[in-house]
């Protein structure tokens, strides 16, 4: 029998850091929807108090290891998802000691805090930007880890953590790798809203939407069929399904592992903008503009491992339905949006 069939009882209780942000939030969803209480820790500097709809908001960051110590002692946590990190890959080009400073030793502080208070299981939201430019397609999990800019030097580096702490101190985990996240809830309660927006699919719905801003085309001259980036995008609601899924496997008591989680097939930028044209029925403005630093040409996963071992298998993989369910969102909530500055 596969992993990840595990049932929570008595509302168990997940610690969701970051739960107040843009996957954090959906996967809080996914988790009371499965029966568990999803404790929303955040320190809303990016996170969306407004995003907190399926479970208490403990406000706090993670380089405060007295807060995430008070908050782990208010609720009987079973395991914690991390979600709370900086995510830009081109910030962290310009200025990598944020990103170290964060990702790497605020992801320590809460690893040793889950240490000294008992809690052993944690889904790390890890990131397909570990492997940097693609030798071979798809990527496996097996595939060299060569990142080439440091968000995804810190993700890896937290990764090598993660093994360390099972070896010394029995934290058992769960890495799940990214690639590309896209859509937002069909039901429209929440969606994807950061500031400032750096996403491909919000950035051309605002420019369709609300008629400002011009999306640049970072790079039009890569080894790819169209000149631009492909990616490998996967809807918001089958991540948090993995999530979830991932969780069930540690409870279940399976052993620590990655798993890639994407569709196995790549979209290029041009290939974005036109589902974008097809689903609104407009054209985004664009402008093609130089690469960005930091960017490989090509990232797409196999997703093989988690569909054997978690029987875990996207339910929105077309891009027109994440760009549709994104379209929904924003078309709905466009004075919420207003109101945000989003």
């Amino acid at each position: 029998m596969k992993s990840g069939f595990y049932k929570p009882t008595n509302k168990c209780t997940v610690l969701v850091t970051g739960g107040a942000g843009y996957i954090g939030s959906h996967t809080c969803k996914a988790l009371a929807e499965a029966g568990y209480l999803p404790v929303a820790y955040d320190n809303l500097t990016k996170g969306r108090r407004e995003f907190v709809r399926f479970g208490p908001l403990e406000i706090g960051d993670i380089n405060d290891r007295q807060r995430i110590a008070e908050v782990l002692r208010r609720y009987d946590h079973v395991a914690v998802m991390h979600f709370a990190s900086h995510a830009y890959v081109g910030e962290s080009v310009v200025d990598p000691g944020k990103y170290y400073r964060n990702n790497v030793a605020n992801t320590l502080n809460l690893l040793e805090t889950m240490r000294d208070h008992g809690v052993f299981k944690i889904i790390f939201s890890s990131s397909c930007a570990i492997y940097g430019d693609a030798g071979q397609l798809p990527i496996t999990e097996d595939h060299p880890q060569l990142p080439v800019n440091p968000y995804g030097f810190s993700k890896l580096v937290v990764e090598h953590m993660l093994t360390d702490f099972e070896a010394a101190h029995g934290i058992r985990y769960v890495s799940l790798r990214y690639f590309n996240a896209a859509g937002a809830d069909p039901a429209c309660e929440i969606g994807e809203c950061h500031d400032p927006e750096t996403h491909l699919i919000p950035l051309l719905l605002n420019s369709v939407l609300c008629q400002r801003d011009v999306v640049p085309i970072f790079g039009t001259d890569y080894d790819t069929p169209d000149g631009t980036c492909i990616r490998d995008y996967i809807h918001v609601t089958d991540l948090a399904d993995a999530h979830v899924r991932a969780l069930n496997h540690l409870l279940d008591g399976g052993a620590s592992v990655a798993f890639n989680l994407g569709n196995g097939k790549g979209f290029s930028v041009r290939e974005v903008i036109a589902a974008v044209a097809r689903v609104t029925g407009k054209e985004a403005a664009v402008v093609e503009s130089d690469r960005r630093s930091g960017d490989p040409a090509t990232l797409v996963g196999s997703a093989a491992r988690i569909r054997q071992s978690l029987g875990w298998a996207p339910k929105c993989p077309d891009l027109d339905t994440m760009v549709a369910t994104a379209w929904a969102w924003h078309y709905k909530g466009l004075e919420l949006k207003r109101k945000l500055k989003c």
